[in-house]
């Protein structure tokens, strides 16, 4: 598929056919992908939980989503065969940059201007988003609530020096995936948004 018509049909899947998993080798490609992504300083800082097994999808939506009766919502996005949890590092940053070749001498979080460890595992995500519709398939980015972030470290080991910054769920889209009533709101033109030598 040309990278235009993958750009062109990226779109935020919420249904999933549970009875075709993601094939091994596309798995492979998503995460090889991923880790193409660009980082400041080269610094790599990213991580990625990747739940295949329906054992370990259910201790997810146990630890995310908690008791209780599933919405509609809830219902079709555990249809996913695939869940990859993006995590981002920021002490991989700070480390990096109070090397000899960056020329701090500390790992003030203070010089960052932006979150760049989040910034960047959010674009890793994208890749792996992009990779999947030019692999046939669909995906979804969705937030863990911070009150269940807890419980996610707890159920997979994840440690306290990386940050969930989301949920990737991927699969073959499923029959009843409806689109985002968000997208009544229309998409903003680039006259709305682009701003050529000065604001």
């Amino acid at each position: 598929m040309e990278f235009a018509e993958v750009v062109r049909r990226r779109r935020m899947v919420r249904d999933y056919d549970p009875d075709r998993p993601v094939p091994d080798d596309v798995v492979e490609r998503l995460l090889a992908h991923a880790i193409r992504a660009p980082s400041a300083g080269f610094s790599q800082g990213w991580a990625f939980l990747v739940l295949e097994t329906a054992a370990d999808r259910d201790r997810f939506w146990a630890a995310t989503a908690g008791e209780g009766a599933p919405d509609g919502w809830l219902t079709r996005m555990r249809r996913a065969p695939l869940l990859v949890v993006p995590l981002s590092h920021k002490d991989a940053y700070l480390d990096r940059y109070a090397e000899p070749d960056k020329g701090w001498t500390d790992r003030d979080e203070g010089r960052w201007p932006v979150p760049w460890w989040h910034v960047d595992t959010g674009m890793a995500s994208l890749l792996v988003l992009l990779t999947a519709v030019d692999e046939g398939l669909g995906g979804c980015l969705f937030g863990v609530p911070p009150e269940r972030v807890d419980a996610l470290r707890e159920a997979f080991g994840v440690p306290t020096t990386h940050t969930p910054i989301g949920c990737l769920s991927i699969g073959y889209p499923g029959p009843e995936d409806r689109r985002s009533p968000s997208l009544r709101r229309g998409r903003r033109g680039l006259d709305e948004v682009v701003h050529r030598g000065r604001w």
